[in-house]
């Protein structure tokens, strides 16, 4: 015989496809088989067509398209035979489902199936329609199935529930119709009956409220019955699981009796013996026993049970967190996050029990144990919860220490009443996992150190302490260094010493040498190294013995490739070496920031975040925004054309944010910020990173300005000219014509700028640029290139020349023409860089222009 004719039997195609040794080799044999049946089905072969449907069912379950055989499945459920509609049968619920338009062809088929006299080919057509019914075949068929419910076969029975329940989930308006037939169905004897009879109660109190309360008034005694013949009943060996009664139809009787009991106290109350004798009766060294008795549990604590059940239901659940099952113990630490809503005190007794979960090996069951933890606290026992929590906090592995860092600040936070004793459990946290504590948490510690005087001795002291044993926590740094900074001469003069503590003898040069270590830690990022020269400069005017050493500390960064160190380097010694007379004023002790609104402007700053993270994405994967805190970066910058070809890292922040209301802390809001409509930030900000930044929506769009010369990148918004605070107050001139200013002068190159208006335009300047060489050797290929803000437009005129002489024997001149569009609102800013060849090597010089006069 032809192994791959239509008289093939199954088993010689299994085999032949199982012999194959390639995929190419098994799609060939498929090809073959497929082409032979549909040959078959072309010459109308009957003799072989349940055969060939076999076959077709195995191929589609290999994953390979069977759809020319649907009709031959029509075909077979029409013969009259058993075989033959068994195979047809089959063959619908496998290669056909609900969506396929051929099945409208199936229905009368199957009316007539459901009214034949043969209860196994009733049994093929209950099933059937259990798996593929439709909407349409669900209405055209329910009063047979109805009809089906009332037989006395148990399996008809049992297969017609099932086949409702289909109907009863694509038409829930059908749910009316079977209420009757289904509280019937809980006074059979037989199990598999009751469980089919019980699961459709259960999908008709889901499809409608009216069935719920029928099946409540009708149905609660009869499944109090059940549950107590089933569980008092003596060995069943047909039924009978690891010693107990069918625990299957224990847990679907159970689920019922909890949809029947929640909200209703009456029925919920005839409830609660059957509750309380199979929450004391089953066993739980089972497997089944634990699933009967979780699901016993889950169905007090869902409906009106009593006090005491509800305490037997907590006192299993705690039980079952000594199970060696991790599963068993996952579950009832679910189940036990639910309790803390309604019997707190009862989850409370098992408190030991869960935080030894919190220090399992699961990672799943860790991380449930140290939620449920977090809801257990109160202000009776946060101290101890809290005590527990730090003293695992070093044993727990690195996955966990930030879930568990986070959880154990914000218990901190939420519920200390002490100053002193939040203070001390932050700096355990920060000492023990500082890596991952969230630039939230320890700015909150600084506002509540800054807001208790009688303890930043106390503070700085034990930060100085800690930090001898934890320098490479990166926020036990950050947070020293602040603290050393503000409070040094409090360290070193030991004032404020509390009773409990250890004296200790620092230093002038002990405190400097804590801030030079963080400062040059290879592991310290930008924050933590400008939050060091920040605190390097305060301490150089409370400590001026040390000032030399400091400004030399200070002036190692002067080449740093991170610019914000480089700059900050640069301006601190200036301010340390030259303005001694400013000094003590600038780097005063910050002013207390108002503890409640700084809360208020956390939470606001939270919600924000949030809904923006749900509503936008990320525009750039390479613009990611620095969050410093003040003091220690600049605030967002004005938008500048970034003349040293930088990406920008501080772009503007909201006014909301925690990093902007820490800058008020952190570098001090010495001069109230500009009004609405000003020009950006004061010189004093700029310098030192202190006051508040401009809010963002003044803060224009970056702007690309292209010259002759070539394109710059626009960077951050220069600062407007209120005060220059090393060269003295600029002058305010009421007279028209506006003073010529020194742009720029550096060793080696002058630049100055002299102001023209055009008669009533007043918005419009033009400015005639002088270029002065200062060296001794010429420069040749000069190229001057300005950048401006988004409000003002620029236009550069070509150079006189591109070459200038050297000693000053000769300049250079080119005009600018610049229209403010906010002329009276914002101030005219400007940064400028030149390029020039010396002897043929290039040089580039830049700088920021922010001396402009009044008025332009």
């Amino acid at each position: 015989m032809n192994p791959f004719s239509s008289g093939t039997r199954l088993r010689d195609m299994i085999r032949a496809i199982r012999a194959c040794k390639t995929a190419a080799e098994e799609r060939a044999v498929v090809r073959k088989e497929c082409a032979s049946i549909r040959a078959a089905i072309s010459e109308n072969d009957q003799d072989y067509s349940h055969r060939n449907l076999a076959k077709l069912m195995f191929i589609h379950m290999l994953g390979y398209p069977t759809h020319f055989g649907q009709m031959e499945c029509l075909k077979l459920i029409a013969s009259s035979g058993f075989p033959e509609k068994r195979i047809g049968y089959l063959g619908l619920m496998l290669l056909l489902d609900e969506r396929q338009e051929v099945l409208m062809l199936v229905t009368n088929s199957l009316k007539q199936d459901l009214n034949h006299s043969n209860q196994y080919i009733v049994g093929l057509a209950l099933c059937a329609l259990g798996n593929i019914c439709s909407a349409e075949m669900a209405r055209d068929l329910t009063p047979e199935v109805e009809r089906l419910l009332q037989t006395r076969d148990p399996n008809i029975k049992k297969k017609a529930a099932l086949c409702s329940i289909r109907i009863i989930r694509k038409v829930p308006d059908l749910a009316e119709n079977f209420m009757g037939p289904a509280s019937s169905l809980l006074k059979e004897k037989h199990h598999g009956v009751l469980i089919a009879g019980v699961q459709l109660c259960i999908d008709l109190c889901k499809a409608s409220t009216n069935a719920l309360e029928y099946l409540r008034k009708n149905c609660t005694e009869g499944l109090v019955r059940i549950l107590r013949d089933v569980s008092n009943s003596p060995y069943a060996p047909e039924y009978d699981i690891a010693g107990i009664t069918d625990p299957f139809l224990h847990i679907r009787v159970l689920r019922l009796m909890r949809m029947l009991g929640q909200g209703d106290a009456d029925s919920s109350e005839y409830m609660n013996d059957i509750l309380a004798q199979v929450a004391t009766k089953t066993e739980s060294n089972k497997n089944a026993g634990n699933a009967i008795l979780y699901e016993c549990v889950e169905t007090i604590m869902g409906i009106e049970a009593t006090s005491g059940l509800r305490v037997l239901a907590i006192n299993i659940l705690g039980r079952f967190l000594s199970n060696r099952d991790n599963n068993i113990r996952y579950v009832a630490l679910n189940m036990l996050m639910k309790a803390v809503t309604v019997d707190s005190q009862a989850v409370q007794r098992h408190r030991t029990t869960i935080l030894e979960c919190v220090k399992d090996s699961d990672a799943s069951i860790r991380k449930r144990a140290l939620e449920l933890v977090f809801l257990l606290v109160n202000d009776t026992n946060v101290k101890s919860l809290t005590k527990e929590l730090i003293d695992y906090l070093e044993a727990s592995d690195q996955e966990f220490k930030g879930d568990l860092t986070a959880k154990i600040c914000s218990i901190v936070e939420k519920f200390s009443q002490e100053k002193l004793w939040y203070i001390d459990q932050m700096f355990k946290v920060l000492s023990l996992a500082g890596n991952y504590v969230k630039d939230d948490e320890w700015h909150a510690l600084i506002v509540m150190i800054s807001n208790a005087p009688d303890l930043q001795g106390y503070s700085v002291r034990s930060l100085y302490k800690a930090f001898q044993t934890s320098n490479e926590q990166e926020s036990l740094v950050r947070v020293t260094v602040w603290c050393i900074g503000e409070y040094g001469e409090m360290l070193v003069n030991n004032v404020g010493v509390l009773e409990m503590e250890e004296p200790i003898t620092v230093t002038e040069s002990d405190a400097v040498d804590v801030v030079e270590v963080a400062l040059k830690c290879h592991s310290s990022d930008i924050t933590t190294r400008a939050m060091s020269l920040v605190a390097l400069l305060k301490l150089s005017s409370r400590f001026p013995p040390t000032s030399e050493r400091i400004r030399e500390i200070v002036m190692h960064h002067k080449g740093n490739v991170e610019l914000e160190l480089q700059q900050r380097s640069i301006e601190f010694n200036s301010i340390i070496q030259r303005h001694q007379n400013i000094k003590s004023s600038l780097v005063e002790r910050m002013p207390v920031l108002d503890e409640s609104a700084y809360i208020g402007k956390r939470a606001g700053s939270s919600q924000a975040t949030l809904s923006a993270d749900k509503s936008s994405q990320p525009t750039s994967s390479g613009a990611s925004s620095l969050k410093l805190p003040n003091g220690v970066t600049k605030p967002p910058a004005s938008p500048l054309v970034d003349l040293l070809d930088l990406s920008s890292d501080d772009a503007p922040v909201s006014t909301s944010s925690t990093t902007e209301f820490l800058h008020d802390l952190l570098g001090g809001d010495l001069i109230s910020p500009a009004p609405s409509g000003g020009g950006g930030t004061d010189i004093l900000m700029d310098l030192l990173s202190i006051g508040s930044p401009s809010a963002s929506t003044d803060i224009p769009v970056p702007n690309t300005i292209s010259s002759k010369q070539g394109n710059a990148r626009e960077p951050k918004i220069a600062p407007a000219p209120v005060m220059d605070l090393l060269d003295g107050l600029p002058s305010r001139n009421e007279n028209p014509v506006y003073p010529s200013i020194m742009a720029f002068e550096s060793s080696t190159l002058k630049i100055t700028f002299s102001f023209t208006k055009q008669p009533g335009n007043p918005q419009v300047t033009v400015i005639q640029a002088t270029f002065t060489n200062l060296s001794s050797s010429a420069y040749t290929d000069f190229i001057f290139q300005a950048a401006v803000p988004k409000f003002i437009q620029l236009q550069l005129d070509p150079a006189s020349s591109s070459t200038l002489p050297a000693g000053g024997s000769g300049t250079i001149t080119q005009m600018l023409t610049v229209t403010n569009s906010q002329h009276g609102q914002k101030a005219l800013a400007m940064r400028v860089r030149m390029a020039y060849k010396v002897n043929n090597q290039e040089k580039l010089e830049q700088g920021q222009i922010d001396n402009f006069p009044p008025g332009l």
